[in-house]
């Protein structure tokens, strides 16, 4: 599974990013993307042990770029620290931006489900690595979207696509992301 990091700051002004700690951070999450990274603990580990939503399970190993030279963010690995901690599970945030097909190598040698935090923009490259064509996923993730799951289910040796809104916070879409 792949989700974009929560909500980010605006380009100039309000909202800002702000630090685990409350400290303006313009490489953090903003108010609203901690309440979504909160939200995503009951979305993928529920406490009755059912997601609310098909296609969701719990991950055992959860990905974050990591912080490098061509990306100071620190929100993809903010947006599943709540899920790392309520799971007790490392997030592995050694591979930069960058490094997209070194970590999709890694992830998908796992034995067993992962969930991804990502850039946007990257994610459809990350997708075209995972099913091997940049057919089946949509080729662009909309700059305003953060409320979305991407699923890829092993069966009959392929990776099946398919796309799950979270629906979790006020102003959370009900739809998927175009393919056109």
């Amino acid at each position: 599974m792949i989700i974009r990091h929560a909500e980010k700051p605006a380009d100039s002004g309000a909202p800002f990013g702000v630090d685990i700690n409350g400290n303006q951070n313009p490489e953090s999450l903003i108010p609203l993307g901690w309440q979504r990274a909160g939200a995503l603990v009951p979305f993928f580990a529920p406490t009755d042990g059912k997601p609310q939503s098909t296609g969701i399970a719990t991950p055992q190993y959860l990905y974050a770029a990591g912080v490098g030279k061509h990306s100071n963010s620190l929100r993809p690995q903010e947006t599943i620290t709540p899920l790392s901690e309520k799971l007790g599970i490392k997030i592995h945030d050694k591979y930069l931006k960058e490094d997209q097909a070194d970590m999709i190598k890694d992830a998908m040698g796992r034995d067993g489900i992962v969930l991804i935090a990502w850039q946007h923009q990257d994610i459809p490259g990350i997708a075209n690595l995972i099913l091997g064509n940049s057919t089946t996923a949509p080729q662009t993730w909309p700059g305003d979207r953060f409320d979305v799951v991407w699923v890829f289910d092993w069966q009959n040796d392929a990776y099946v696509f398919s796309q799950v809104p979270q629906r979790l916070l006020a102003g959370d879409g009900d739809s998927v992301i175009s393919s056109s």
